[in-house]
């Protein structure tokens, strides 16, 4: 469906009947789209509400403006949620949407049970080496780059359908939202704002992720919470929603 916001024209994947159970409302990584968990809501569905956003500048989403702080996109959720009238909803965030899913949190919105948090960009600057921030940002658009960038984080190659469903979301990220993560949001340290999380925190990790490593997840983000816990995927990389999406899907269910 498309909801218009103050900021923006949304895509918000559906599916479900609305329950008694909170509304699950899933963020995808840097890069991608809703079209992200497809195969793991396909699994989900059946017994809950799932709700997925194309954030802002990333797939069929349309921005109204250039603002695309890390801030920004968490208004953009605690305002959809609102407007939707989601009176219970849990957030499960991936990669970029799990940073924006702890900014969303820190407000402390009452209808917030709680967050469940796949492979998250931490709350401090990502480890991104300058080389590898240079290369993306002078490579949007490109094909190439995509399909490089998607195999280096993954620990085993996709299926063909769902690597070119990645690369099609890769390369339709606005330009102005890629540079913003990059050299804006990807830096943020949203550290001082974890103090402020009162709903428990469950985080997965892939134990082969080159990205988000599992000791970077307890050093940068577990021992900051008061409630959370980690579990790891054996052989699993960085896209956990493509590359296990039942195991993940397993994980949801379970933290339900």
């Amino acid at each position: 469906m498309k909801l218009e916001l103050t900021n923006g024209n949304y895509e918000v994947y559906e599916r479900g009947e609305v329950s008694a159970r909170p509304t699950l409302l899933f963020l995808h990584y840097f890069a991608g789209s809703s079209r992200a968990w497809y195969e793991v809501i396909a699994q989900l569905e059946n017994s809950n509400y799932c709700l997925a956003l194309d954030l802002r500048g990333f797939g069929a989403s349309v921005s109204f403006n250039d603002a695309y702080a890390v801030e920004d996109y968490a208004s953009d959720v605690t305002e959809l949620a609102q407007k939707l009238n989601l009176t219970r909803y849990i957030l499960v965030g991936h990669s970029m949407g799990g940073k924006v899913a702890l900014a969303v949190a820190a407000r402390q919105p009452k209808e917030l049970e709680a967050l469940l948090l796949c492979a998250p960009s931490p709350p401090s600057p990502e480890p991104m080496t300058e080389a590898e921030r240079r290369r993306l940002l002078s490579t949007h658009g490109s094909r190439a780059a995509a399909l490089e960038t998607i195999q280096k984080i993954v620990a085993h190659p996709l299926p063909a359908p769902l690597l070119e469903r990645a690369v099609e979301d890769n390369l339709r990220s606005g330009a102005r939202a890629w540079q913003a993560w990059l050299e804006q949001g990807s830096r943020a340290d949203i550290s001082g704002l974890m103090k402020q999380i009162t709903v428990p925190v469950k985080v997965v990790v892939g134990a082969a992720d080159p990205v988000i490593s599992p000791a970077l997840l307890k050093s940068a983000l577990l021992g900051q919470l008061a409630s959370s816990s980690l579990e790891i995927i054996a052989d699993a990389g960085h896209l956990l929603p493509l590359e296990v999406p039942e195991k993940l899907a397993s994980f949801i269910q379970t933290k339900l």
